[in-house]
């Protein structure tokens, strides 16, 4: 049976890495974007289904899953992919306001609450749904809060604590879903060179994509509810 997965925000960089080797393992991926030009021609390259879908409206995600009911009847991958980094003024805790604060979280947190919940009928109905939400070692509080870390005086009030938010997101579900074969985690694919950064990480996208699609593709003795990189697990 060939598997069915989503990927949010897939039309470029780590999303679209990771669309292209799911595809790579015979797996009908279909691209998630709001952009429909930008998607559709992200899906052509692939040669993947296309499907728009924007984080932030309700009726776009609720549509998108509307559509994959009536096209697949169900999914089995789930990736949350799409996310932001907001306005850079909102970065410095004390220059940072709600607006600054709203924006970021609508895609990186509330973005992901809204599609998980609305793809959640179809991912009950896989033998082996499987929930991976891209973070970041910017979310972990005990990289966060350690001066030897790489990351350490990286201090972006938004973004930053919208990704330990996303980790506390990821172990409320797994914590739901602990008793179904559903099992969600958090990637964390390393400081890549994206749009997100303006290209100056120093991993490229498609190696930032392999914990993905190493935990979409997690077998029944995987773990669930885990903050997973390319070598191991990531300090919460």
């Amino acid at each position: 049976m060939t598997k069915i997965a989503l990927i949010t925000g897939a039309n470029k960089g780590i999303g679209y890495e990771i669309g292209r080797l799911l595809a790579g393992q015979g797996v009908t991926t279909i691209v998630g974007a709001r952009d429909e030009e930008r998607g559709r021609a992200a899906a052509d390259r692939l040669g993947q289904p296309y499907v728009r879908l924007d984080v932030t409206d309700e009726e776009s995600v609720s549509a998108a899953a509307k559509w994959i009911d009536g096209e697949y009847g169900r999914l089995d991958i789930l990736v949350n992919n799409a996310g932001i980094t907001g306005d850079p003024a909102g970065f410095q805790p004390s220059a940072a306001t709600a607006a600054h604060l709203r924006e970021v979280y609508e895609t990186n947190v509330f973005g992901v609450v809204t599609v998980t919940n609305a793809m959640l009928p179809l991912l009950r109905r896989s033998p082996a749904g499987r929930i991976v939400n891209m973070s970041s070692e910017l979310g972990s509080l005990a990289m966060a809060v350690d001066p030897a870390s790489p990351f350490g005086d990286f201090n972006a009030l938004t973004y930053n604590s919208s990704k330990s938010a996303l980790n506390m997101v990821t172990v409320c579900y797994a914590k739901e879903l602990k008793d179904t074969p559903i099992k969600v985690n958090a990637a964390n694919p390393g400081y890549c060179a994206t749009d997100l950064n303006q290209h100056q990480g120093f991993r490229t996208a498609e190696q930032g994509a392999a914990i993905a699609v190493r935990l979409a593709n997690l077998d029944e003795d995987g773990p669930s509810g885990a903050y997973l990189e390319d070598a191991g697990a990531v300090r919460w």
